[in-house]
């Protein structure tokens, strides 16, 4: 009786709540949070199939990302159901999503016309070396200057050209007027809205700066990168804030709630983390590394590998993240092994899709324990990289580092984190950030305005510090050999379409270190 009577008074006290849906790489996720405390209610969460049809090619499909939120709402709402909370009390739902993946779709049938082309995919090397190729002086930072991006597989414009190039269906629907391009924050808020009874086709600065379509000045599609990259205007979302209502829900449980937050999941954590000031940054590990800096008006990101699940998948020698700490934790040193992941290429700073993944140190003492650290230290080695680059970039040496994401429930790599920085590293206590950055963007719009985003409003985050071990000098000397590791990995494949007998092109492929010379 006394829970009942407890949960019941504890629901007259909670306010209004603020939902979001976190869409990710390897899982979908709907979150619902108190917008007075920033306390986690319920949530529930679903796991999305890859699907690896040739190497280095990396899909999913559209309509099953599209159920797992609905699933997840559903489910999320009979948990707080049971909690005795009145769903009624929720006033608006935020989107953050894994950002760069490319999705086409009928406006007239609302069917997917592709499967979706995740980040992580390859598939469009041949596509970005012949972009490279028609540049002046053959330079990768052609459109840096409007983009902040290099000419990468990574961002959708070329994923976006792919498909138009080689999916027939694509082809025809844009030829005919009936295509629609998004990123899945585009493809879920159109769909959620509607679809193609009404649907909003939009996107947030945040997502359309990954595109590569999108000028980081006049925060716009850009007519000449479009031009560039072959691409018509018609089928791209419109442009929108990351904090306003784009719709309303048209169907389900949350029916009329209005969705007015949108943030890629990087920018998403960056907010949730509370790094409003200049120079804050925040580390996101999860599928990939993802490092944010709040550089007042530029931003910027790095990558780096998912170590933990191919040395779980791929090489078995662990069965879970947890045992990777235990093992690694055994023996508390690489032995002299560094391990650089550059499974599909190096990400910042190097922007080299011709790196391959290398293990290089070995002796014969060398066993799975010293690889399971060696592949912790890499993560950290990377983020060492990125936060070097944007010490120098911004003239503003990072203090400490907020963190969040599924591995910083490892202290020991939390630990090695602080050591290689030589900083401070900080974890909150409640790690959905990137969920609770695209409430708080919704919960704050305007026209819901039940989260306010003036720092003395924002509820205190309670935390754990990870405090620097080490002498700086091991530091250094660690770091310097991790530096001459990623040398090593380099220069490993190209892609280069190569004209056969009969006048048609095929790729191949091109191993060696003299893949870079030219006659």
């Amino acid at each position: 009786m006394n829970g009942t009577m407890a949960a019941s008074s504890h629901r007259i006290m909670l306010g209004p709540l603020v939902a979001a849906i976190d869409q990710g790489t390897s899982s979908t996720r709907f979150l619902v949070f108190n917008s007075k405390t920033a306390e986690l209610l319920s949530h529930h969460q679903v796991e999305i199939k890859q699907s690896f049809p040739k190497e280095g090619w990396v899909e999913e499909d559209p309509k099953e990302i599209l159920q797992s939120v609905y699933e997840c709402m559903e489910r999320t709402c009979e948990k707080l159901t049971q909690l005795n909370i009145d769903i009624s009390n929720i006033k608006a739902i935020g989107v953050t999503n894994q950002r760069e993946t490319t999705l086409v779709w009928d406006k007239e049938t609302g069917e997917p016309l592709y499967n979706a082309i995740v980040w992580l995919d390859l598939r469009t090397q041949s596509t970005v070396e012949r972009l490279i190729n028609k540049t002046p002086g053959r330079n990768k930072n052609h459109l840096k200057h409007k983009t902040g991006l290099p000419i990468s597989t990574y961002f959708s414009a070329v994923k976006l050209r792919w498909l138009m190039d080689n999916v027939d269906e694509v082809h025809q629907a844009v030829v005919s007027h009936r295509a629609m391009f998004g990123t899945v924050d585009s493809w879920l808020i159109w769909c959620l809205t509607g679809g193609k009874s009404g649907g909003v086709h939009c996107t947030d600065v945040t997502n359309a700066s990954r595109t590569m379509l999108f000028n980081i000045h006049t925060m716009d599609w850009d007519p000449e990168l479009c031009k560039y990259f072959g691409i018509p205007m018609e089928i791209l979302p419109r442009v929108r804030s990351s904090s306003e209502i784009y719709g309303l829900m048209k169907s389900g449980a949350l029916s009329g709630i209005p969705i007015s937050g949108c943030l890629g999941d990087q920018s998403a954590a960056l907010v949730g983390q509370m790094c409003f000031q200049d120079g804050q940054a925040k580390n996101t590990y999860g599928t990939g590394c993802f490092l944010l800096r709040n550089t007042g008006v530029k931003g910027s990101v790095a990558i780096a590998g998912a170590v933990v699940r191919w040395l779980q998948d791929n090489l078995g020698i662990i069965g879970s993240s947890e045992e990777l700490e235990k093992l690694a934790a055994s023996v508390g040193t690489s032995y002299g092994c560094y391990f650089v992941p550059a499974f599909s290429g190096l990400y910042a700073p190097y922007w080299e899709p011709s790196a391959r993944g290398i293990i290089c140190g070995l002796t014969q003492f060398t066993n799975k324990s010293h690889l399971a650290f060696a592949a912790l230290e890499a993560v950290c080695f990377q983020t060492r990289e990125i936060l070097d680059a944007m010490n120098q970039d911004s003239g503003i040496p990072l203090t400490q580092l907020q963190v969040d994401g599924g591995m910083t429930s490892n202290k020991l790599l939390m630990q090695l984190q602080a050591d290689i920085l030589c900083i401070p590293v900080v974890k909150p206590s409640m790690p959905e950030t990137t969920a609770l950055g695209a409430a708080m963007a919704a919960g704050a719009a305007e026209g819901v305005s039940v989260w306010s985003l003036n720092p003395e409003d924002l509820s205190e985050v309670t935390s754990e510090k990870f405090e620097p071990q080490i002498n700086p000098e091991e530091s250094e000397f660690r770091y310097a050999r991790w530096k001459k590791a990623v040398e090593k990995s380099m220069n490993w494949e190209t892609m280069e379409p190569v004209c056969n007998g009969n006048g048609g092109k095929h790729s191949q492929l091109r191993k060696g270190l003299n893949s870079k010379t030219r006659p």
